[in-house]
């Protein structure tokens, strides 16, 4: 059973019966990841894989920290022992950095969890952030609005998307233009 496989089952396990609509974000987002096998070659596995555990970190029984990408690589690191790669996604996937400021935990996310090379990690987040909550693309500019509307404008994570924003709009054109070129 390769990695996305795996992923597949735990994401259904951790987040199908208690968090229904992130289960079917979770299942867009790795729908996107499968449509950028041709950008990816040999990574397209590890990237697959990340999509399905991107949020895993909601899942009730895995919350610590309330901060869900360094939650769900801790998870995946010390209970599974998965590949490091995988938990570097995991943890730094959509500019989880700047979030991770506005709890206090830049400094633990970062010294548990290298970056990944920036080409995965904007893949990831491009991923991520043309997904809709219900699982159905999305413009990232309407994901973005989307999120600011879920939270409201004084909220830590509308706070932290503002701050993500440029480096989400990168990212996603980075893709758009890698796949343009393929």
């Amino acid at each position: 059973m390769g990695h996305a496989e795996w992923a597949r089952d735990l994401a259904e396990n951790l987040l199908r019966k208690p968090l229904p609509r992130r289960w079917a974000h979770t299942q867009g987002v790795a729908a996107r990841a499968e449509s950028l096998a041709p950008i990816l070659g040999e990574e397209a596995d590890l990237l697959i894989a990340a999509a399905w555990l991107h949020d895993i970190g909601y899942a009730p029984d895995l919350v610590d920290t309330g901060f869900h990408p360094l939650d769900g690589a801790r998870y995946l690191r010390d209970v599974h022992q998965a590949d490091a790669r995988l938990c570097r996604l995991v943890a730094h996937h959509s500019c989880a950095v700047n979030e991770a400021r506005n709890r206090d935990l830049f400094d633990t996310l970062t010294s548990e969890f290298d970056q990944e090379r920036p080409e995965l990690v904007e893949a990831l987040t491009y991923c991520d952030m043309t997904t809709g909550p219900d699982g159905a693309p999305l413009d990232v500019t309407e994901r973005l609005a989307e999120i600011h509307s879920r939270y409201g404008p004084e909220h830590l994570v509308s706070r932290s998307i503002t701050a993500s924003t440029p480096c989400i709009l990168a990212a996603v054109r980075a893709v758009q233009a890698a796949l343009q070129r393929s």
